[in-house]
Parts: structure tokens; sequence; C-alpha cells
């Protein structure tokens, strides 16, 4: 007995037999080997492109493999880490003795310390000039006068806000002090003030010296230390003197 699908086919011809395809007719020889010919060179020019990228490949390849992490996990010990290697337990280990670093070799006593045998220089180790002057003014200016002020009195800007005011380089006890005194003051630092040794080198704190001095002369000056010997006039530029204006 037919289904009735069966039935609906044979009634509409659904089961006609289908006309098989046509066998695919062979190219002719001559055709099949352009053919070929014309593979073979796609596959030479994508393999040529390809060369390239493969030589790129090995080197990175190459480079990842020299990449090794013995700097980074090297046996080392951190700062101020115990050891169990020397005698004393620390992996920090002393200067030898006797060890100078590079540009730090201080053989002048006098010049690095202002003293010689812990006893203070009466005088600066070096001649002194207009330069020496005009540097020492320039560092006393920045560096010492917001406390001591431009005249060395000891009323700077840092005083009149509270800080202890210092004494005056114009007291009978620092006119006479060894030049070597101030010089170890700014090294070494005396009393509130701090030292200055890492601020200024050891030159231009010679060079302050020799402008103290120069500010104590200046307020204790002779009229025989005056050019003309008369404090009343001032030089002029070109010669000759005038007497100064009053305000």
């Amino acid at each position: 007995m037919m289904s009735k699908n069966s039935a609906w086919r044979l009634a509409t011809g659904g089961w006609r037999k289908r006309p098989r395809p046509e066998r695919a007719k062979f190219a002719p020889r001559s055709s099949r080997l352009a053919g070929r010919a014309s593979s073979e060179s796609r596959i030479a020019n994508r393999e040529s492109r390809l060369a390239p990228m493969g030589a790129l490949v090995l080197a990175v390849c190459a480079l990842l493999g020299a990449c090794r992490q013995d700097m980074h996990d090297q046996p080392k010990y951190r700062g101020l880490r115990s050891s169990a290697f020397f005698a004393d337990g620390a992996s920090a280990r002393p200067l030898v003795e006797g060890t100078v670093a590079r540009g730090t070799l201080q053989e002048d006593e006098a010049f690095f310390t202002g003293k010689i045998d812990k006893i203070a220089v009466k005088d600066l180790p070096f001649a002194v000039d207009e330069q020496v002057l005009n540097r020492g003014e320039e560092r006393f200016n920045i560096y010492c006068s917001p406390c001591h002020d431009r005249i060395g009195s000891g009323n700077g800007m840092i005083v009149k806000r509270g800080y202890r005011q210092p004494p005056s380089f114009h007291i009978d006890r620092l006119r006479q002090a060894d030049a070597g005194h101030f010089f170890d003051v700014m090294t070494n630092g005396f009393g509130v003030m701090p030292d200055y040794k890492a601020q200024i080198a050891p030159r231009d704190r010679w060079a302050i010296v020799a402008y103290i001095r120069a500010l104590q002369l200046s307020q204790h000056a002779a009229a025989t230390d005056v050019p003309g010997g008369d404090p009343t006039r001032v030089p002029e530029r070109g010669g000759g003197d005038r007497a100064p204006e009053k305000h």
C-alpha cells in the first residue's frame, strides 16, 4: 500500500528519472601544462613573500632564546642584610683603612679645615684680590645675609621674624677672631647655626671670610684708611672728590 507522499510523487512525476550530468571533458594537454606552470608560479611567489617573514621569526626566536634571567636572579645581598659568610654577620663590608674617595683627598689641612693641629689659622691660605672679594660678597649675600644682614650686624630678615639673633661681626671678640674660626663655623656649624659645607665649597667659604674682614674694616675704618684721608669725601670717577649728598 502506497503512502500519500508516494502517490503524490507518482502522480506529479516526482519520481521521474533525472538526466545524468555530462562527464567533464578533459582539457587539452597544453592547457593542463600551462595551468600547472601557473600554479607553480603562484606557489613560488608565495614562498618568496614568506621567506623574509620566516627569517624574522627565526631571528626573534634566537633573541628570545638568548634572554636569560642570570642578571636578575644572580646571588647578591641587598643593603644592610645579614650574611652567614662573613664573621661579623654583616653583608656590608667596611672600607679598607686609608681609603680616600676620588676627588676628596684633602692634604692641605689649613685650606680644608681652617686649622693646623686643631688650632685655627690666623690668615687666609691664599692671597686676596678683588675677584676673591667679589665672590665672597656674592656668596655672603646668598647664604649669610638672611641672618647676619648685608653689613654683618646680625639683623637679617630671618631674625626679624623670630630666629635667634647671631652676634654682630663688629664686636671686639669677632673682630679679633682668627680667620680659621669663621671658616670652621661655616664648615661645622655653631650653636643654632647649621653647617654650610654641603652648600658652599671650601674656596668660597674662604672668600666669605675675606668679605667678612672687609665688612669689619668698613665699620671701623680710620680716616687714614680712606683714599685722600677724608672719609667725608667720596671719590669720583675720573679723579676729584665731591661731598656726599645730604638726604
